[in-house]
């Protein structure tokens, strides 16, 4: 995947192309309304993540001249104006997706990567371990017929562990990739989020899928 970043901030845009590249997804940056207009015209990206709160002109500008010129790339707007009337313009100048800061940067991967499918290419819709399911885009997860109810962050590290299941994910890997400034969180508030889990997805349906590998991390398991 070859990404466009719309982007005002050097700090923020360094961290996110930074985590995009551990993803294996390649990106360039614009720093302004106008050079990103000029790149994303200039085409060759699968999708463009574009904030709002640009100088000089904005997302929603920006975003409506990428569509006047008949430019179909897949567009998520990635910012922190949360109001609906923010996400109702940002949708209506031609945006795909709306995502509002600090949001998951697993769920942002999931979301750029369910663009690129939609655009032509193809890609899982959900992931399965024995009878748990899990839809990264919406977000909702099952097990068996039963809808199983998780905060946003307690789903971003359910999908951590199901997108590499079988695998273990150490809580240095859970952190970097759930958390927005991971520097800043003690590795035991993995342990909170683990546990809280168990006794959602696991104790009700007497699972023990979440297994604890000492000294390494967690592993999610088929047990059917």
């Amino acid at each position: 995947m070859h990404l466009l970043l719309i982007e005002d901030s050097a700090r923020v845009a360094d961290t996110l192309r930074s985590k995009l590249a551990a993803e294996g997804i390649r990106s360039d940056w614009a720093s302004s309304g106008h050079a990103g207009l000029r790149r994303a015209l200039e085409g060759g990206y699968d999708v463009i993540v574009l904030e709002v709160l640009l100088a000089g002109m904005n997302g929603y500008e920006v975003c409506s001249r990428i569509r006047a010129a008949g430019q179909n790339t897949p567009i998520l707007m990635l910012t922190a104006k949360d109001g609906e009337y923010d996400i109702a313009e940002g949708l209506e100048s031609g945006a795909d997706d709306y995502l509002v800061k600090p949001s998951s940067f697993l769920v942002l991967v999931a979301r750029l990567r369910a663009l690129v499918r939609r655009s032509g290419q193809s890609a899982s819709s959900e992931w399965v371990v024995g009878d748990l399911r899990v839809d990264p885009i919406g977000m909702r997860v099952w097990r068996g017929d039963a809808e199983i109810g998780l905060t946003a962050k307690e789903f971003s590290v359910l999908a951590c562990l199901t997108d590499q299941a079988e695998q273990v994910v150490s809580k240095q890997e859970i952190v970097r990739r759930v958390w927005e400034n991971p520097s800043a969180r003690p590795l035991n508030v993995v342990e909170v989020y683990i546990s809280s889990l168990r006794q959602k997805i696991d104790a009700p349906f007497g699972r023990s899928t979440i297994v604890t590998v000492r000294g390494a991390g967690y592993k999610l398991i088929d047990q059917r």
